[in-house]
Order: C-alpha cells, then structure tokens, then sequence
C-alpha cells in the first residue's frame, strides 16, 4: 500500500513564567457566528472561520485545495516546501515492521472500508491525500476484552526517495486495554493518517515517536473516535526532522470518554516542529487534558503549537483542561502558542487553558548554584524537570530511557541563553 514499501508481519513478539491561564467553571453560552467559507479561490478563502466546527472535514480529495500559507490551518507552516508531499499520487513507500502480542491481527483494507469502521474524516490536504492512499489502509485489529501485557510495535523506517502517503487504522474492542507504539526514523517525506476506533470501555494509548533524519518531513493527522466510558490517551514524542506538524484530533461516540493528549518536542537550528490538538466535546459527561511542553535551542529553531477545544451545546458536564510550555534555551529560537477555547453551554464541571513560553527561572538555577551545581549543569537539571512530569507518562521503561538519552544528547550540545533579569520572565500568549 502507500504506506509500505514492505511489509513484515510477525503474530507473536519474537524479538524482544509569567504565566496566562484562563478558567472558566461555569460559562455563559456563546453564539455561533457564520463565516465565509474558507475553502474558495476568492479573498474570502483566507478568512478565518468564526468556529473551530466550521472547518472542512471530508474524504473527498477535491474539498482540500493544495495551501498556500495564508490559510488559518496552514500559516505558521512552511508549505512551499511542501509541494510534493501535498500532491496525489505519492508512489514513494516505507519499510514497515511489527511486533504483534498474541491475538492482534493486520490486514489490508480499502479507504471504503476504513470509514465504514467509523474514522473521523481528514481535515486538511496531508491528511485526505493521505487517507486516500490508492493501495488501501493497513488495519491493526485489537480483540475485545484483549488485556496485552506487552505494546504493540510498528516502525516505520524511510529510505529517502519518492514522497509516501499511508493510512494506518487501529480498533480497539469493546473492554480491551492495549498500548501502541508507532516509531518513525530515517530520511523521506511522509503524509500520514492515523485512525483509532475505541470501542465501549475500552483503554488505548497510542505513542508516536518521531526521532527522523535531519532531511525528513512529516506531515500528520492522528485520529480517535472514543467510545462510552472509554479511556484514550495519545502521546506524541517529537525530537527528528526537517519539517513535522502532527494534529491530534478527539471526538467522542458516548457519554463517559476521557481523552488525554500529551507531547513533548525539542527543536535544533533548521527545525520546524509544529503541533495541533483538536477536542470536539460533542457528547456529555466526557473528560479531556491536553499538555505539551517544548524546548528549542539554535537561531532558527521554531516550534508552534495550536490547541482548540470545543464544546458543543450538547455537552453537558464537559471537564477539559489545555496546556502548552515552551522553555527558549539559546538565543534567536522562536515558539508560537495559541490556545483556542469554544464554549457553547454553561452546564460544565470546568473548562481552561494556559500557555507560557520563556527562558530559565533565576530563582531555580541560583539554588542550584548556590549548592555547589555548575551553571550549565544546573540548567540541565532545570530542563530534564520541565520535561519529567510527560516522560513519566510514557507506559513502557525501554522507550522512556530511549527518550531520556536522547534529550540528553540534545542538552550535550547546547550554547545556553542568557538568564533574563526578571524573575520569573515568561512570555503569555492567551486567545
């Protein structure tokens, strides 16, 4: 299929501040205002939509013109060089391996077939050019009332090349309780979607590790359907790459669902790493957590991270919660954070968000001066702390210590910034 250059299957596992925040715990409804489409040729195409609902969601190739970057979706994101990966027809593959616990199955299946299964449409051009991939979806298939005591692995490794575009859907069964692990490394070009169905009761985490070549680009549509009183939790882990944008997108099929979406990126010189999470709170009684944290070193290093959370008239008893760190280490690196809250009912538990971007705390490293901690060793505890609370959420030792070290060999290299003179000096950013 797209996605695959090869494909090896195994069935059983072989080898082994100044800070903004914003709360909101009982607000007033707010009015949906029609916007002009943004989908059109004309000056109103670069119109922004007045609600996050209003955006186009479809299969259909034709509804997602290739962007220019004046688009809303598209304007921190450097798509002239994107052409290639934005066009159809991507006849470029990747070389897949899995390792499969006992009872899980893949198999190939058509674009027709995965939305039969219930996936949430694309929502930009990566992802439905991705989506329709003309060799189908591979499908990893979750028994219900399966309880995997190991992960599920795919790596996905690119060879340089042709650009790829490929479509893997994850089901999860009714009662089951799995954790996937999607790592991607090497040098391509890449549009991807990712599609999870959690059935009722379910538990499913999903981590998506993103260590590519210096050259590589990535562009990235991860998707959850959350069934009734269903956990899902996605992880993102960005620390390769030449341009990588991953959009993480929750809806939910009941009542019940918790959704948790968490990242952590470290951004070098020539790095453009970009995230997006979207949460569509369109049934009652349902829980969501964002938070993302990042750090960028070298002058053209660049990080942007969008966050919109929606909650509809519908959703009555909504929970949700929204944050994004970024912590500047050298000087010239820039972070763009834009938190986006929608709120359509005042029957909610609590609703917010908080963004803060910023050099080290005077405050921390004078401590741990004043211990007998060099300078530049106190400021790499100071990082490996910021980053702590996210790493610990990832489910499996090996890949912990895996992202660990490689932070580690980030810290090795870095010229820090300055401390700045107030304390703490962190710059808001707050919709």
């Amino acid at each position: 299929m797209g996605l695959l250059a090869e494909t090896t299957t195994d069935t059983t596992d072989t080898t082994d501040t100044q800070q903004s925040e914003t709360t909101v715990p009982d607000a007033a409804p707010t009015a949906t205002i029609p916007g002009a489409s943004a989908h059109t040729d004309s000056a109103a195409a670069f119109v922004p939509d007045q609600s996050r609902a209003e955006r186009t969601a479809s299969f259909d190739v034709a509804d997602f013109p290739v962007p220019s970057g004046r688009e809303e979706d598209w304007r921190f994101t450097p798509v002239k060089k994107l052409g290639a990966l934005l066009a159809e027809g991507a006849a470029g593959g990747l070389d897949l391996t899995t390792r499969l616990p006992e009872g899980v199955t893949t198999s190939t299946i058509t674009a027709a077939d995965a939305q039969g299964l219930g996936i949430l449409p694309p929502q930009d051009r990566a992802a439905v050019v991705a989506g329709a991939a003309a060799d189908g979806a591979l499908l990893l298939d979750i028994p219900a009332e399966a309880e995997l005591d190991e992960p599920v692995r795919v790596s996905l490794v690119g060879t340089g090349g042709e650009p790829v575009h490929g479509h893997l859907v994850v089901r999860a069964g009714r009662f089951s309780k799995a954790t996937v692990v999607v790592e991607h490394t090497g040098s391509g070009r890449y549009a991807q979607l990712v599609s999870a169905v959690t059935g009722d009761g379910s538990d499913l985490t999903v981590v998506s590790v993103q260590r590519w070549a210096d050259d590589a680009q990535h562009l990235a549509q991860h998707d959850a359907l959350v069934g009734r009183d269903a956990r899902y939790k996605h992880l993102s882990v960005t620390l390769g790459g030449e341009i990588v944008r991953v959009n993480s997108n929750v809806r939910y099929a009941g009542p019940g669902g918790d959704a948790t979406l968490l990242g952590v990126y470290f951004a070098d010189s020539g790095q453009h790493l970009e995230h997006r999470s979207y949460i569509d709170h369109n049934a009652p009684h349902c829980k969501s957590r964002v938070t993302y944290k990042g750090a960028l070193q070298g002058e053209t290093a660049r990080t942007v991270w969008v966050g919109d959370v929606l909650i509809r008239a519908e959703a009555e008893g909504t929970d949700t919660y929204e944050l994004n760190r970024n912590l500047i280490l050298t000087d010239g690196a820039r972070a763009d954070s834009v938190p986006n809250l929608e709120i359509e009912t005042g029957e909610i538990e609590g609703a917010g968000h908080a963004s803060a971007t910023g050099r080290f705390d005077d405050l921390q490293l004078f401590y741990l001066q004043s211990r007998g901690i060099s300078e530049d060793e106190a400021k790499r505890l100071v990082v490996r702390g910021f980053f702590a609370d996210i790493i610990r959420e990832i489910p499996l030792a090996d890949l912990r210590d895996e992202v660990t070290a490689a932070i580690e060999e980030e810290l090795a290299t870095t010229a820090y910034a300055a401390p700045t003179q107030q304390t703490p000096s962190l710059t808001n950013k707050e919709n």
